[in-house]
């Protein structure tokens, strides 16, 4: 009788993606002393939705807003084997919402002085009594996001920025999302806070969130890290590979050219419902709950000006819904080598991100002239600075949505995927945006590589999705 660890020893895997899930798989397990597995990706270069392109007039653009920061030793050690002292440019961050005629400093519930007089006596009036509404009566038992954020911090501030704003970002309604997903990712506000955020300047508070610091490559952008691992790894992460069939009667991976890719194990990062759509044995309630999921599309432009680069602020958050994105990021701060010749004395590059409902057709043409005019009109560039590249890219998974039957829909595919030695993985694989950074996508491809070599638990997926019995036996 073969154990499930000696099993998983001897075994094949292959690893589906190369973004930083799939390659922190494949890393680990040639740390682990298992080198049999291939890393399959469709794109020409690694990286996924961290990868980075350069554009004809020699603009880094990366795939949405990334930055480097870390909750996992795994994601640091990566970090320092990859890089050398002075290759990461550290920053603080600064932030701002724009609001009506003014920027107020991030996180926007924290600093209510900014605030018009009347929006912020509003504010602070409801949620003052939101609060202690809270302490008398306790909280309701409410699920959906839009409850949640009237219970956190009233329905002024909701009406004022987190609605239009969450609206705008997921291109969905808050109550139809579920509120599981909060944890770090919004900050909160208490009443201490807010009423003394009033008397004390916002210099002297501190910042909130794990990204208020944060590092960026020197060059390269994002994408760098994960060339730079691609590379450290050779020729079994193979590009131009794209899957279009999983047959785990057969132990196959199928590929679009016609070749088929032996496996025992398959480590994906696909997107769940794509995964589950080409598993060739999947019921069809498990392709159904799959193809239930939501997801958002953004629209990425990049536009770069012949203009130096003076703002000195980390990312800007526009919630009125007459500016065309949810954000814009001020590119050439992050790392002068994301223009031309890295000369931010005569060059300068925003970022911005759009969200749309999968399938919405754009006119980028038009999308990016609005863009680029919402930038000037908010003076994050002069009027008359002259253009020096456009550059769009449509990316069809960036957010998995928490919808609020995300969990039921998750508990109807990933069990019955483990029990045919297919484990979904990675930000699109979860389908978890509370576990959707790069540094969480470290993680849970180290722990994948871990679990089915040596048998040790996963730290980041709910326990009900990760059943005892899903290594038991020997690969066929």
């Amino acid at each position: 009788m073969v154990s499930p660890a000696t099993a998983a020893r001897a075994a094949r895997i292959v690893v589906l993606g190369a973004g930083p899930c799939g390659l922190a798989c494949a890393d680990m397990l040639d740390l682990l002393g298992h080198h049999d597995w291939v890393v399959l990706e469709a794109a020409e270069s690694p990286g996924g939705l961290a990868s980075s392109v350069l554009d004809a007039q020699g603009f880094t653009w990366d795939l949405g807003g990334h930055v480097v920061f870390s909750h996992f030793g795994e994601f640091d050690r990566l970090m320092a084997e990859l890089f050398e002292p002075g290759e990461l440019l550290h920053h603080d961050r600064s932030s701002f919402v724009r609001f009506r005629d003014r920027w107020v400093p991030y996180p926007f519930q924290q600093h209510l002085s900014h605030l018009p007089s009347p929006d912020a006596a509003a504010s602070l009036l409801s949620l003052t009594w939101t609060k202690l509404r809270q302490r008398a009566w306790g909280t309701s038992d409410e699920e959906d996001f839009a409850h949640w954020l009237c219970r956190a911090y009233g329905p002024a501030l909701v009406k004022r920025f987190f609605e239009p704003y969450n609206t705008k970002v997921w291109s969905t309604p808050p109550h139809t999302m579920s509120a599981g997903w909060v944890a770090e990712r919004v900050a909160p506000a208490t009443l201490r806070e807010t009423w003394g955020a009033l008397a004390r300047p916002a210099a002297q508070r501190g910042q909130w969130g794990p990204n208020s610091t944060f590092a960026f490559p020197s060059c390269g952008g994002t994408g760098e890290v994960w060339r730079r691992m691609a590379d450290r790894l050779g020729e079994r992460v193979r590009t131009g590979a794209r899957v279009q069939g999983v047959n785990p009667e057969a132990g196959l991976v199928l590929l679009a050219d016609g070749e088929s890719v032996p496996y025992d194990y398959v480590v994906s990062t696909l997107p769940l419902d794509q995964l589950a759509a080409m598993t060739t044995t999947a019921p069809p309630e498990v392709r159904h709950a799959a193809a239930q999921l939501s997801h958002t599309t953004v629209a990425m432009v990049g536009l770069g000006y012949q203009e130096p680069t003076s703002d000195q602020r980390s990312w800007l958050y526009f919630p009125e819904p007459q500016v065309p994105f949810y954000r814009a990021t001020n590119f050439s701060k992050y790392a002068p080598a994301n223009v031309p010749q890295a000369d931010t004395g005569r060059f300068s590059a925003w970022m911005t991100e759009t969200s749309l409902a999968p399938g919405t057709r754009v006119d980028t043409d038009e999308l990016a002239r609005a863009c680029d005019a919402a930038l000037r009109e908010h003076h994050l560039v002069p009027q008359d600075a002259a253009l020096a590249s456009v550059h769009v890219e449509m990316i069809p998974y960036a957010y998995p949505v928490p919808t609020l039957d995300r969990d039921r829909l998750l508990h109807q595919v990933v069990p019955w995927l483990e029990s045919q030695r297919i484990y979904p993985r990675g930000r699109f694989g979860t389908w978890r945006y509370e576990i959707g950074n790069m540094d969480h996508a470290v993680k849970m491809g180290v722990d994948i590589a871990r679990r089915l070599i040596t048998g040790t638990s996963e730290d980041l997926l709910p326990p009900a999705l990760l059943p005892v019995t899903a290594l038991v036996g020997s690969p066929s």
